[in-house]
């Protein structure tokens, strides 16, 4: 078909995947924050697709990776991301001026030559977006900037099959696989020279070489062609012709350019639909940068941004994993920079008693990220307890209650599926409970299991009802150097602890008032106690027997106890982070993110008031002093027999008996000067 009517090009329509908003939103998230500069991305074309389709530009979850690998037959297109943090911003973001910027740097791209090496650069885009991370609203508008060129006139435009013969159209197909073989990816411009039945491909790079060489009818400019219209070429032409005009322009009077359009249809591959163009180039001086155009048509054919929620498209499990931790990362957009969220979430976490206190403790975990938190307590829910313990319901209390532990954890499940929660029932041995010899065995087991699980997680929350319950995993968890956190109740106090990690420096060095104390060198639970731990359930009436206190100590208790490991846990010393009592107003160097980290909070409700005392560990203590630890690691369970069955045992190992008869002495004869006193002044 021969004419001299103005060239026309079909545009790229954006198809943007699931995956590449997910990515997004997560770079949103870890990595740009509140960064709104411009950020290199990549897309792909096809030119194989059937008659009828649309040519598009597609865009996916490997657009952001630094050195994408594109599917063979596919080519890679050179984007450019403009992010913006308000939907304000991306209505009123400058248009023209993002559009003008892109058409710069293609132009110097041709004028440097970057283009002949590099040809993908040729096909370039913009993606404008904004990205609603709460509602999962994603508003967008691509551009696929090329530079106006005067019309460019047809003066022929026929397919491969009307121009070549079917012999040269085989050696093209063959030389094209030969010629694509070779690159890393397939390469959307290449030239194609045809002398007889002889057909050569070649880089654009060589173009120079191929003019000398060859006449003018026998050199084709060609490109992967995206679209399947009959009479018209792709977007992709458009910047190649620019390159043409400015570098061999005034060499030629008329151009050919072979459109290749590489379709499979039935299994058969054909290539004689490919379009065969000789177009009149216009005659003018491109000095300066042409205009640039290229903003992309909506849905309803007018220049405007485009608009997706994907919400109801996306796996409500997967949302709700992207959501929970949406407040988190936020945290790291301004407040808290340094904040390590990886660490929290794989710190497993074991939680001793999934009463009130646990509850709470629980759902902070989560809040916090935490994924991986397990359950134990030896109860059953009871008609009073959901009121007071968040994770229970009123069903949880029927047909003789559900076991805590069990409950609490299928409720953080109904909670966020994501979290991985485990419930287990499970007796703690306690000192001054002896054990009867039918039941041995099963104490037996008892302590194996409350080892291993120890040993399987990194922090050991102590939330049990009574004093002696916390010794043997206060034992254990020092042992085995696990973080240990306490919190017990009073009617309206409350003590958060956590318990110092003895290491090799260890050893216990004067302190001057006032000073943070080392990690190591902090006290457990039991440190502050001149007897050992018995049995605080003999001989109790009911409101000795429930934990009576003020609804809200719990809560308060709870959540300090979350936010004291999250602390310690940010802290580069982790569980060997000196203890503050805000007694000091100067902070070291190596302080956490959050802030301080004391060793106890005391909280009185009464007064809304806490203190932030700190204690160096006692080296009689019946739980973590060094002679308890050393036995326990040298017999095992025969020791812990030991505990269990005599009452005055732990006393008498640490010294606290010989301490307890040496001040009893000391008030004998503090007694006796008190007598003998008055006798002497009457002599007198």
């Amino acid at each position: 078909m021969d004419t001299e009517t103005p060239l026309q090009f079909a545009p790229f329509s954006s198809a943007l995947d699931t995956g590449f908003w997910q990515k997004l939103s997560q770079n949103k998230l870890n990595l740009y924050g509140l960064d709104e500069q411009s950020k290199p991305v990549s897309g792909f074309y096809f030119n194989g697709d059937p008659p009828g389709m649309t040519p598009r530009l597609s865009v996916d979850f490997s657009a952001f990776d630094s050195d994408p690998t594109i599917t063979p037959r596919f080519f890679l297109a050179h984007g450019t991301l403009h992010n913006t943090n308000t939907l304000q911003k991306f209505k009123e973001c400058d248009k023209k001026e993002l559009l003008d910027t892109e058409g710069k740097q293609i132009w110097e791209d041709i004028q440097s030559g970057k283009v002949l090496q590099e040809p993908a650069y040729l096909a370039r885009f913009l993606a404008l977006t904004h990205a609603d991370l709460k509602k999962y609203d994603y508003y967008y508008w691509f551009a696929y900037p090329c530079l106006a060129l005067p019309d460019v006139l047809i003066v022929s435009n026929n397919t491969l099959d009307e121009t070549f013969t079917p012999k040269q159209v085989e050696n093209l197909v063959l030389s094209y696989d030969t010629f694509q073989s070779g690159k890393k990816s397939f390469c959307g411009y290449f030239l194609v020279t045809q002398n007889g039945e002889e057909i050569q491909i070649d880089d654009i790079s060589k173009t120079d070489q191929l003019i000398e060489k060859s006449k003018q009818d026998e050199l084709y400019f060609a490109f992967a062609d995206p679209c399947t219209l009959e009479s018209h070429p792709g977007w992709p032409l458009r910047n190649f012709l620019a390159l043409i005009s400015y570098k061999w322009g005034e060499l030629f009077e008329t151009v050919n350019i072979l459109c290749f359009r590489d379709r499979t249809r039935d299994g058969v591959r054909d290539i004689k639909h490919s379009l065969i163009l000789k177009l009149k180039m216009p005659k003018v001086n491109l000095t300066d940068c042409p205009k640039c155009v290229g903003w992309e048509r909506n849905e309803r054919g007018k220049l405007g941004p485009r608009h997706v929620n994907l919400s109801s498209s996306l796996d409500p499990a997967k949302l709700a994993e992207s959501a929970v931790d949406l407040n988190l990362k936020l945290m790291r957009w301004r407040l808290l920079p340094d904040l390590n969220l990886d660490m929290i979430g794989k710190t497993k976490v074991l939680l001793l008693g999934a009463g009130t206190l646990g509850c709470n403790v629980a759902r902070g975990l989560m809040a916090w990220g935490v994924r991986h938190v397990t359950m134990v307590d030896n109860a059953k829910v009871s008609y009073s307890n959901p009121v007071r313990q968040s994770l229970f319901t009123f069903e949880d209390c029927l047909n003789g209650g559900k076991p805590k532990a069990v409950a609490a954890a299928e409720s953080l499940k109904k909670i966020f599926p994501g979290v991985e929660s485990v419930g287990l029932s499970l007796s703690i041995p306690m000192p001054g409970h002896s054990i009867a010899d039918k039941a041995l065995d099963q104490t037996v087991d008892d302590v194996k299991k409350l080892e291993e699980l120890i040993d399987n997680h990194d922090v050991v929350f102590l939330l049990m009802d009574t004093r002696e319950s916390r010794w043997l995993p206060t034992l254990i968890g020092g042992s085995k150097k696990k973080i240990v956190l306490n919190a017990a109740l009073g009617f309206d106090t409350f003590l958060v602890l956590r318990h110092g990690i003895k290491t090799a420096a260890s050893e216990s060095k004067h302190v001057i008032l006032g000073s943070p104390i080392p990690g190591n060198q902090l006290g457990c639970y039991f440190c502050n106690d001149v007897v050992a731990p018995g049995n605080s359930t003999r001989d109790r009436t009911l409101d000795q027997q429930c934990t009576v206190t003020r609804p809200g100590v719990s809560m308060i208790a709870g959540a300090l106890a979350v936010e004291l490991m999250v602390s310690i846990l940010q802290h580069p010393q982790r569980a060997e982070a000196p203890a503050d009592t805000g007694a000091n107003d100067q902070q070291s160097e190596d302080d956490c993110c959050l802030g301080m980290i004391p060793h106890q909070i005391r909280g009185f409700l009464s007064r809304f008031h806490h203190v932030l005392p700190a204690s160096q560990a006692f080296d009689k203590c019946t739980a973590c002093s060094q002679i308890v630890l050393e036995n326990y690691e040298r017999d095992g369970f025969q020791f812990l027999q030991r505990v269990f069955n005599e009452p005055t045992y732990l006393e008498d190992l640490t010294g606290l008996t010989q301490m307890q008869q040496e001040t009893l002495d000391d008030e004998v004869w503090y007694l006796s000067d008190e007598e003998t006193e008055p006798t002497t002044m009457e002599m007198s």
